[in-house]
């Protein structure tokens, strides 16, 4: 699997899971910090990775395109620190893999994981 990490997502998240060997991208890292929401969900698309992401406007993007890919996980926990969406990560990377292969929104928050099937309808 492979990964695109959008600017609200740390880099301590993108080195953790390259530790754990997926492959992943932080916008920052090709010099990307001002890309627009859509085409940012349009290199997810094209490059076929996965958005993490703490922006809720992806949502309303997918639900527009009614694209069946990318998957996109939206981290709603109220705090946003690398070490919560870790610990989620862990989670969705155990018990979610075949979802974020076949094209999911997830909305992750402290007391739930929301699943849903592409395309938004």
């Amino acid at each position: 699997m492979s990964f695109l990490a959008d600017m609200g997502i740390s880099l301590r998240t993108v080195e953790w899971l390259r530790e754990k060997g997926y492959n992943v991208i932080h916008l920052s890292e090709e010099g990307l910090q001002r890309l627009p929401d859509p085409k940012v969900l349009e290199k997810a698309r094209l490059e076929n990775r996965i958005l993490l992401t703490i922006d809720l406007d992806f949502t309303q993007l997918l639900a527009i395109s009614r694209s069946l890919i990318p998957s996109v996980v939206l981290f709603r926990l109220g705090n946003e620190n690398y070490n919560q969406i870790n610990d989620c990560l862990d989670v969705l990377l155990e018990d979610y893999v075949d979802d974020l292969q076949s094209g999911v929104m997830i909305s992750v928050s402290s007391k739930s994981f929301r699943v849903r099937k592409l395309p938004i309808e």
